[in-house]
């Protein structure tokens, strides 16, 4: 391995149940394997470790993206996905596409494509939803994406569906109370590699019993991913992140774009140079006082964040309002991948005097 790479993933931030943490652990190493794997290769890259890192963990039924997604109301698969490259500044997303057993390989498609000129000036798409998205893979050298809707749906997804379409369908509105809104996991990466800089990408199911046709943040530029190069390399500092939660919520907060704006405008000043100031102060008054301040008692976000100054020290955080999320990291310094759940301290509690926000960092 000769070239120097971070790779990091993410479970997505949510409750994730203690039967399953052992499941969920080797979902999250694999992956960190998976884009190692290729390293030194020609097509070795930021944006192929996240794609490749993305793919395993859709291809996990424990996780809520690709196979074993949450079901929609109807009971179907639609997916969201989305990919970004910090060197380039290129995006690609797909939104609510059923059949695509990775939609994070269509993603990246639709960002591939984006660099192909037009010989009559057409304009190549951001995102591609639905059935456009579908027809979009068949256009491909390759129709491999697609594959049975039917073959996405796991037992597992299907009794939950079941036991929630119950309950909703009941005439207690009450026993929709819960943790429904907790069945989210949302999976994602972010990657720096030494050859091209910051990538990162995300990948949802989205919610439970969401309508058929909903977009989450895992499609939306600026919401779910982002990634970016440092505008002043005496200052700044190179930054991908990867974001989870409640999309509605994160999309009108145009989080993780929010999250670059802030490391690009605190380049040089002693709040721009600390990554968990940074992530507190956009937590803090981008999304959590503003989901309050519209009746949302407890918004739920998650976000993994990678960052590499300078100076070439590279550091991970994780910052989350909800109780766990669950991460893994690797690099070719320290090739044994390394996965945890984190689960928010007993002190940080909900209160209307304070953020229920955790920050870790970890060094890399």
């Amino acid at each position: 391995m000769s070239d120097n790479v971070y790779i990091a993933v993410h479970g997505g931030a949510g409750f994730h149940e203690r039967k399953y943490e052992k499941e969920i652990k080797h979902a999250l190493q694999r992956a960190c394997n998976v884009a190692l794997s290729n390293l030194g290769s020609k097509h070795s890259s930021a944006l192929t470790m996240v794609e490749d890192a993305i793919s395993s963990l859709e291809d996990d039924e424990h996780l809520n993206a690709g196979y074993g997604s949450n079901l929609t109301l109807d009971g179907t698969v639609e997916c969201d996905a989305a990919i970004m490259s910090g060197k380039s500044g290129c995006f690609g997303s797909v939104g609510a596409v059923a059949g695509v057993k990775n939609p994070i390989r269509l993603a990246r498609a639709v960002l591939d494509h984006s660099s192909i000129p037009s010989p009559i000036g057409r304009i190549p798409p951001l995102t591609l939803v639905s059935e456009g998205a579908r027809q979009f893979a068949l256009s491909q050298p390759s129709s491999a994406h697609l594959v049975s809707r039917e073959s996405l749906v796991s037992p597992q997804a299907e009794e939950r569906w079941r036991v929630w379409k119950c309950r909703f369908a009941s005439s207690d509105p009450s026993s929709l109370s819960g943790n429904l809104n907790d069945i989210q996991d949302t999976v994602g990466a972010v990657a720096w590699h030494e050859s091209d800089g910051m990538a990162a990408g995300v990948s949802s199911g989205g919610l439970l019993l969401k309508y058929p046709g909903r977009i989450g943040e895992a499609a939306v530029f600026g919401a779910g991913c982002w990634a970016q190069e440092a505008s002043d390399v005496e200052q700044g500092m190179e930054m991908a992140c990867s974001i989870s939660g409640t999309g509605e919520y994160i999309i009108r907060a145009m989080l993780a774009r929010r999250l670059g704006e802030a490391f690009e405008k605190g380049a040089g000043n002693s709040d721009g140079d600390d990554p968990h100031e940074v992530l507190h102060g956009v937590l803090n008054d981008q999304f959590w006082n503003m989901r309050r301040g519209r009746g949302e008692p407890d918004p739920s976000v998650g976000v993994l964040l990678l960052t590499r100054e300078n100076d070439g020290r590279a550091r991970l955080w994780c910052a989350f309002t909800t109780p766990t999320m669950a991460i893994a990291y690797v690099s070719s310094k320290n090739p044994k991948a390394k996965a945890i759940i984190l689960r928010r301290p007993q002190n940080i509690t909900l209160g209307d005097d304070k953020p229920c926000i955790y920050i870790t960092g970890i060094s890399l």
